[in-house]
C-alpha cells in the first residue's frame, strides 16, 4: 500500500458522524494496517501535512497520531528523512514455530480478509493438564439456592438488622486500621474471639496466635498445600470426599490417593499404609458426604501413624455445630499432641456463604510461616467484615443464631425424612442425617444417579449425585445428596413429591403406587 492508497483507504473508512473522534479512528485504522501487513515494515508514511490535506483534517490531528504510533513502537521517525513503519513481526526463528504462518490477505477494497484477523479458536486443548482436569471434574452448580441444594444455610433467617447495626457503628468510626491490608493472620480481636469459641464448642487446643483468618475452607487447604507439599506429593483423601477439596489438591499438582471409608471413618488399606502420604485430608466429626463419625480408635491410630511418618493431617470440621439429638463431637485436633493436625473451618455455613470468613489453626511451630504465606499469596483484607464478626460473636449473637438455626434445621430434616418414608418406606435408605445440612438418599445399585440429578434439575429440583464425590467411575454407592436447610418447611413436601416422581421414573423404573 503506497501513500496515495493509504490516504484513500483511510478516507473511505473515517466516519465523520461517529461518536469516536477522528483522531482515535485514524490511529486505530493505521495500527490495523500495520499489524495486518497492509503497511509492510519499511514503508514510508506521507508527511503529516500531506496526509492532513488528503483527509481534510487538522495537521495537529495527524501529528498526534504519528506521535502515538511512535510511542507505541509502530513507526520510527528519523529527522530529515521521514516516518517509517517499524518491523514488529514476531521472530519466528526465536520462537521455533512449527506451524505455517498465517499470511494476511487483502480483499478487493484493500481491507484484511476475515480469515487473516480472526483469532484462533480456543478449547480445552489450550489448558494445562491440571486445568483441564479441574474443568472436566468441576462440581460447582449454576444454582446455589432452592430445594434441595446441599450445603447451603437459610440465609433468609440471618439476623441482617443486627449485623447492619454493628457494621454501621464501625463505619461511623471509620478506623483507618480497618481499611488497609490485614496483618499476618487477620484481625486479632476476631482470632481471640474464635479461640475462646472453639475451645468451648469444639474442644480445640489453640491460642489466638495460632488462628489464621482466611476466606474459607478452599483457601485454607490451598495455603497448607502450597506451604507443606511439592508437586507430585501424595495425599490421602476420603473415598468419597468433597469435590471442592479434591479440586484444590489436584490443581496444586498433588497426587490423590482415595482411601475408603466405613462405619468408623477413614479405613486405610495395607497398600495405603505401606506408602505414607505427605498429607491426609479428613472430615472426622461428620464424614462428607456420607456422614459417619470417625471412631476414637481410628482417630488415635491416624494420629500415631502421622507422628511416625511425618504426615500432615488437615481436619475439615465442616457443619460441626449442627448435630441433631447429640452434642457436637470433639475435634481430632484436640487429641493431637505432636503438632501434626491443621484444623480448618468456616463461618459461612453458620451465617451466610457470601461472608467468606474462614479460619485455620496452625501448629505452633508453623504460625509465623503460615502468617507470612497468607499475606504473601493473597494480600488479605476485609478487616471491616472481620471486626463486625468479632462484635457479632462477643455480643452473643453467634451462639444464639446457631442455637436457633439448629432447631430450625432439625425440624426441616425431620419433615424431609418423613416425606421420604411416606413415599418409599424402607425401600430407599437414608444416610448421614445425624448432622449437617444435608442427608443422602440411597438409590439401587443399577440406578444412574447422575441421570436422576439431570432429570430432577429439569423438573425444578436441585440435588447432587453421590457418584460425583467418588474418584472412581464406578462408585461404591449410588445416591442423591438432598440439602434441607435452605428449604422452607411448607415447601419440602411438594418439592420432594416432584423429586420422588423423577426417581420412580428414572431410577426405580416403575409406575408410582404409593400415595404422596
Amino acid at each position: 500500500m503506497d501513500t496515495v492508497i493509504l490516504s484513500d483507504w483511510l478516507a473511505a473508512r473515517l466516519d465523520r458522524a461517529a461518536a469516536e473522534p477522528v483522531y482515535r479512528q485514524t490511529l486505530r485504522l493505521m495500527q490495523q494496517a500495520i499489524l495486518t501487513g497492509q503497511l509492510p515494515p519499511g514503508t514510508k508514511l506521507p508527511s503529516s501535512r500531506m496526509l492532513a490535506e488528503d483527509l481534510g483534517i487538522a495537521r495537529n490531528t495527524v501529528l498526534h497520531v504519528y506521535d502515538q504510533l511512535t510511542a507505541e513502537g509502530y513507526v520510527i521517525s528519523t529527522t530529515g528523512s521521514g516516518t517509517y513503519v517499524a518491523d514488529t513481526r514476531p521472530d519466528t526463528a526465536a520462537m521455533n514455530a512449527r506451524k505455517k504462518p498465517v499470511v494476511a490477505s487483502v480483499d478487493a477494497q484493500g481491507s484484511p480478509a476475515a480469515e487473516a484477523i480472526k483469532p484462533p479458536k480456543r478449547d480445552l486443548g489450550d489448558l494445562s493438564t491440571r486445568g483441564r482436569r479441574l474443568i472436566d471434574q468441576a462440581g460447582v452448580s449454576a444454582k446455589q439456592w432452592g430445594a434441595f441444594m446441599p450445603g447451603v444455610p437459610d440465609v433468609a433467617e440471618f439476623p441482617a438488622r443486627t449485623w447492619s447495626r454493628l457494621q454501621a457503628r464501625l463505619w461511623k468510626e471509620a478506623n483507618p486500621d480497618l481499611l488497609t491490608y490485614a496483618p499476618g493472620g487477620g484481625y486479632r480481636p476476631l482470632r481471640r474471639a474464635l479461640s475462646d469459641y472453639l475451645r468451648v464448642a469444639r474442644s480445640v487446643n489453640c491460642t489466638p496466635d495460632q488462628i489464621i483468618i482466611t476466606t474459607g475452607i478452599h483457601q485454607s487447604i490451598d495455603l497448607a498445600v502450597r506451604l507443606l507439599t511439592d508437586v507430585g506429593d501424595r495425599a490421602w483423601v476420603e473415598e468419597p470426599c468433597y469435590w471442592g477439596a479434591r479440586s484444590v489438591l489436584q490443581s496444586s499438582g498433588i497426587t490423590l490417593v482415595p482411601v475408603p471409608v466405613d462405619d468408623e471413618g477413614l479405613n486405610p488399606r495395607e497398600q495405603d499404609l505401606q506408602q505414607p502420604p505427605r498429607l491426609a485430608l479428613v472430615t472426622p466429626s461428620h464424614q462428607y458426604p456420607l456422614g459417619m463419625v470417625m471412631s476414637l480408635a481410628r482417630r488415635r491410630t491416624l494420629l500415631e501413624y502421622a507422628r511416625q511418618h511425618n504426615v500432615w493431617i488437615i481436619e475439615d470440621d465442616y457443619d460441626s455445630e449442627f448435630r441433631y439429638g447429640s452434642r457436637p463431637l470433639a475435634s481430632l485436633q484436640g487429641l493431637d499432641d505432636a503438632g501434626q493436625v491443621i484444623y480448618v473451618g468456616s463461618l459461612g455455613k453458620m451465617l451466610f456463604p457470601g461472608l467468606r470468613i474462614g479460619y485455620m489453626i496452625a501448629p505452633e511451630h508453623l504460625v509465623d510461616t503460615f502468617r507470612t504465606g497468607v499475606a504473601e499469596l493473597y494480600r488479605e483484607g476485609q478487616l471491616m467484615q472481620q471486626a463486625v464478626m468479632t462484635d457479632f460473636i462477643m455480643d452473643g449473637h453467634l451462639t444464639s443464631h446457631v442455637r436457633r438455626m439448629r432447631a430450625l434445621y432439625g425440624e426441616r430434616r425431620q419433615i424431609l425424612i418423613d416425606a421420604i418414608t411416606a413415599r418409599f418406606g424402607n425401600e430407599l435408605p437414608v444416610m448421614g442425617d445425624e448432622a449437617g445440612l444435608h442427608l443422602v438418599l440411597g438409590l439401587p445399585d443399577h440406578a444412574n444417579d447422575r441421570a436422576v440429578t439431570a432429570a430432577a434439575y429439569d423438573a425444578g429440583v436441585i440435588v447432587r449425585p453421590l457418584a460425583a464425590y467418588y474418584s472412581s467411575e464406578t462408585p461404591a454407592r449410588r445416591g442423591l445428596l438432598l440439602g434441607y436447610a435452605c428449604v422452607a418447611n411448607e415447601k419440602i413436601g411438594p418439592a420432594f413429591d416432584t423429586l420422588a416422581r423423577v426417581i420412580e421414573q428414572t431410577a426405580l423404573k416403575k409406575t408410582p403406587t404409593r400415595a404422596a
